[in-house]
């Protein structure tokens, strides 16, 4: 006797995933045009039937959201970076606003934490905050992919990959921090943060930096490059490292906040005075960027905003919804760090 199709047949036939093969029997807006109709003449050619009972299993919903944390090197115990405390404040009245409970655990990169937590019902969705290094979390996002979970992320567009973000204009904000210090007068500037594909929201701001320097008709000298993940610690040793090199420089811009206020104290050490000897300006506009001394110069990222859009979007996700990734604007704050 000749066995039943599965779906699994067609993803064979159709050379995509089973995961592909489900939302295109669905019409999910997901899928393209061409492959939805492959994939269901396929499903017809084989005699395929949806057996209602698991795609109705499949389909109950637990009104829960899961959020996961990447866990970030902190000063204290906490191991959240402080930039995204305020968003996710504003991701639990968002749940709640739309009558969704929030489950919050921690992405624990060395476990299964990309298990699906839709087969469990455990939640109908996940918001992802924060990575690490980009490279090697690509492959889990790819996973979650071939899954068929439905996810969101905070953070710049992950090219190539069908996944929907939110994130900031990264490379504007660069760009806008950069000019106005320019403007101020300063024309040696160095750049504290990474600058590769490892961490694609710090590349986009040195990207946006550069190009203010061109367009001021400065050269890009990559000597002025120092490396350095988002934590105080890190920028304390990237400015210290710029102070050894004996490289020229009256401007610093810190990838992040954390960096900024790391470099600062820094150049307070060696009796540098900001900003009339060194402008600094970060990126964030953390709660504790306005109570340095002196007050910080940054980008805002709106948080609350964010913490919205996630959610939205990923309900529109799990309702099978069009939805697209998302870059806001970014708000240049001016306080004492780089003089006016």
């Amino acid at each position: 006797m000749k066995s039943k199709a599965t779906s699994f047949d067609i993803a064979y036939r159709a050379g995509v995933s089973q995961s592909t093969v489900s939302r295109a029997l669905r019409n999910s807006p997901l899928v393209n045009e061409e492959t939805r109709l492959k994939v269901q003449a396929i499903a017809r050619e084989l005699n395929y039937k949806v057996d209602k009972n698991a795609s109705n299993l499949r389909t109950q919903q637990s009104a829960t959201i899961a959020l996961l944390l990447f866990e970030d090197p902190t000063s204290d115990d906490s191991m959240i970076n402080p930039f995204f405390l305020s968003m996710l404040g504003s991701i639990t009245r968002a749940c709640s606003d739309k009558g969704y409970d929030l489950l919050v655990s921690f992405q624990q990169m060395n476990n299964d934490w990309h298990a699906d937590f839709e087969d469990t019902n455990k939640a109908d969705g996940i918001i992802l905050l924060g990575y690490g290094d980009f490279v090697d979390y690509e492959q889990k996002l790819q996973q979650l992919i071939e899954q068929n979970t439905r996810f969101v992320r905070w953070g710049a567009e992950a090219k190539g990959l069908p996944i929907v973000s939110v994130g900031c204009d990264n490379f504007h904000g660069g760009y806008q921090l950069t000019e106005h210090v320019l403007k101020n007068g300063r024309k040696q500037f160095a750049f504290l943060g990474g600058a590769s594909s490892h961490s694609p929201e710090f590349l986009d701001r040195y990207l946006g930096h550069c190009k203010a320097l061109t367009d001021n008709n400065l050269k890009v000298d990559q000597a002025y490059q120092f490396d350095a993940i988002s934590t105080e610690e890190s920028g304390y040793d990237a400015a210290r490292k710029l102070l050894d090199s004996d490289l020229p420089f009256d401007a610093i811009f810190g990838a992040s906040d954390l960096i900024a206020i790391g470099a600062m104290r820094a150049l307070q050490e060696q009796k540098v005075n900001i900003p009339d000897d060194v402008a600094v300006v970060g990126f964030d506009d953390i709660p504790i960027a306005s109570f340095t001394f002196p007050p910080l110069t940054t980008a805002r990222q709106n948080t609350k905003l964010a913490g919205e859009l996630l959610v939205e979007k990923l309900l529109k996700l799990i309702n099978e919804e069009a939805v697209d990734t998302t870059l806001m604007p970014t708000s240049l704050i001016v306080r004492k760090s780089c003089g006016s």
